[in-house]
């Protein structure tokens, strides 16, 4: 497995996580991009568009553009996985809880 993907499948968790963590579920790409590079993934605004739309389209959040951003929304997938009550290939398993 390359390097890059194993960063790009990190990266989906960490997005989700993020996502799932807010009250409303939502965030910007650009404050996501914020909390990436908190995980030492240092990438453009446009990496992250790119991983939103990848997200997208596995039905894991859903987007809406507002100007030079997007605003993800987790759905129901997407929590399931950072729930650990389904797999979404393509996006780390999270670890069990406790471990």
């Amino acid at each position: 497995m390359s390097f890059d993907r194993l960063m790009r499948e990190e990266a989906r968790l960490i997005i989700l996580r993020s996502l799932e963590e807010q009250a409303d579920g939502r965030l910007n790409s650009e404050l996501l991009r914020l909390g990436l590079e908190t995980f030492g993934i240092s990438k453009s605004r446009d990496w992250v568009h790119d991983e939103l739309n990848w997200l997208r389209d596995m039905s894991a959040v859903t987007l809406v553009e507002a100007g030079t951003v997007r605003v993800a929304q987790i759905t129901a997938k997407g929590s399931d996985h950072v729930a650990r009550r389904l797999v979404i290939e393509g996006v780390k398993r999270p670890s069990r809880p406790g471990a």
